[in-house]
């Protein structure tokens, strides 16, 4: 799995930091999303795929190949 995010799109809800902490953070100054990797483990797959589906903007893009 790869992840892309896209910071402008990011309205700093916070939604993908709850849903996968290992993988996302969020800048101090003003709360956008802070991609900590790109290639997540195995492990987090299940937690990040449900980091995208509830992001409001539609900030996370998963390509899964």
């Amino acid at each position: 799995m790869k992840i892309t995010i896209e910071q402008d799109k990011c309205v700093a809800a916070g939604q993908c930091v709850l849903a996968a902490p290992q993988v996302f953070d969020q800048r101090e100054e003003d709360g956008i999303v802070v991609l900590e990797h790109d290639r997540p483990p195995r492990e987090t797959h299940e937690d990040v795929r449900l980091a995208a589906q509830v992001c409001p903007a539609l900030a996370i893009t998963l390509d899964e190949s």
